[in-house]
């Protein structure tokens, strides 16, 4: 048998932050403040004194910042309403469409978002023109309205279960149940993973170039 006061005497493990987050208090020359006022100073003086290829690049900055808001926020809401509709889905008694919203859920996560977007793309323009702007929306908010969809039927499952039944007692339908006492309090709760989401798709919509 151990001995316990060697046990109590071990000091408590402590897990650090990482070594670009910032201490309170930390100094100037901190690897954060390098990182980051650095990339600022490179991305400033590279095209007044390198090649004229980076003042091109600077150039095009502007709509393609414009670009890449227009195209995240746009596939954000989308993949919102998916997900939500995805994820009552996959916690629906109906057989049917259980089965149809997990596959949609297990057969979208498995698929790389670039393969998606050449597939709606290319593979769909042989048939029928996709716009570009369209392409790019409508694949990123099928791909993230997968990731969504879990998250939102954790969301759900995480409101106890006494909230439905006191909604139901107090006369109100299961679906009224659902969209005026489940859904507000699974917003709540979720909004940090939805902002992570879209924190990723803000960089996957780079991929967005190939069209």
């Amino acid at each position: 048998m151990p001995n316990r006061k060697n046990q109590e005497s071990k000091p408590p493990v402590i897990v650090p932050d990482g070594a670009l987050i910032p201490d309170e208090g930390s100094r100037i020359l901190s690897a954060w403040n390098i990182a980051f006022f650095g990339s600022i100073g490179a991305l400033l003086l590279l095209p007044l004194v390198g090649p004229s290829q980076y003042r091109e690049i600077i150039a095009f900055l502007p709509d393609g910042i414009f670009r890449t808001f227009q195209v995240t926020v746009i596939s954000i809401m989308l993949a919102l309403v998916i997900g939500l509709i995805a994820g009552l889905g996959r916690l629906s008694k109906v057989w049917l469409i259980n089965r149809i919203a997990t596959i949609y859920v297990e057969v979208i996560r498995g698929i790389p978002l670039l393969v998606q977007l050449f597939y709606i793309y290319f593979a769909l323009g042989k048939f029928f023109q996709v716009p570009r702007l369209v392409s790019a929306v409508v694949a990123m908010s099928i791909c993230y309205g997968a990731y969504l969809a879990e998250i939102f039927r954790a969301g759900i499952l995480s409101i106890p279960r006494g909230q439905m039944e006191a909604a139901l007692a107090l006369g109100l339908s299961r679906g009224q149940a659902v969209r005026r006492v489940i859904i507000p309090q699974t917003l709540s709760i979720i909004l940090p993973p939805i902002g992570d989401e879209f924190i990723a798709m803000l960089k996957d919509s780079s991929l967005v170039s190939i069209v």
